[in-house]
């Protein structure tokens, strides 16, 4: 089957800025319609012209993501592709001793709970889509650690496996394949503001752009990867595969 064929009604929240701008404009420049949740609104996208449509509201507020989803499906005449993208990064650089309770709990209620409540009231509607599919943008950080970050890892540890739960049900109750995007630090304003840097040129490391993670969602949620269901991918370059060991030193890896 050609993947063009399918219709492309798609969601994307936190899509405003950085990744989930990046992965609008991806599903708009393949032809798709796209729906944008998002705090704030953005004008990147007016060239779209009428195949965007946006809705301002918080993803940790049920009530407020529930009506945009509804409005949104009712714009497009439904939605069958979701992408959860809208997430926080908290208070970076803070120890545990030093984090605060409302501060943890604020990341957890975007980053995990904006993502319940995002596939929980977009399932109605993609149930009654053949070939729907949920992608939800995940980071290494759910399976490595650095200091200072605790509550955004455990958030993103979280959706590992709220990735893996969600694959099961939605894939064998209604054929919804649900996969994560996992990238490594990606060139965006808040990941540039949390690491208190102008630009991320001549870093030391190897630094994702938006549109590489654009362009992995675009797949995971295309017909050609049906097969692939419950994967949380991970975008780093191949540094969490690295050993300790330390001979590794030696071979200048």
């Amino acid at each position: 089957m050609d993947d063009t064929k399918i219709s492309r009604r798609v969601v994307v929240t936190g899509g405003a800025s950085g990744i989930g701008l990046a992965v609008a404009k991806a599903y708009l420049d393949s032809g798709a319609q796209v729906g944008v949740v998002d705090l704030t609104s953005t004008d990147e996208l007016s060239v779209y012209g009428n195949r965007v449509h946006t809705r301002i509201a918080d993803v940790s507020v049920e009530t407020k993501i529930a009506t945009a989803i509804d409005e949104l499906s009712q714009a497009m005449e439904g939605v069958d592709t979701l992408v959860a993208c809208a997430g926080i990064d908290g208070e970076l650089g803070a120890s545990v001793a030093e984090a605060t309770s409302a501060g943890f709990r604020r990341v957890l209620e975007v980053n995990v709970l904006g993502v319940f409540h995002t596939v929980k009231h977009a399932l109605p509607h993609l149930i009654k889509e053949e070939h729907a599919s949920v992608t939800i943008i995940g980071s290494d950080s759910g399976f490595v650690s650095a200091p200072g970050m605790l509550a955004y890892e455990a958030s993103k540890g979280a959706l590992v496996q709220v990735t893996k739960a969600l694959s099961l049900e939605l894939y064998v109750q209604h054929g919804i394949r649900v996969n994560s995007v996992c990238p490594s630090i990606v060139d965006t304003p808040m990941a540039r503001k949390g690491l208190g840097v102008e630009s991320f040129e001549g870093a030391p490391y190897p630094v994702n752009r938006p549109e590489d993670v654009a362009r992995s969602v675009l797949f995971l949620s295309s017909f050609q990867s049906r097969g692939i269901n419950g994967v949380n991918l991970l975008s780093d370059f191949g540094f969490s595969a690295r050993s300790s060991f330390v001979a590794l030193e030696d071979l200048s890896l």
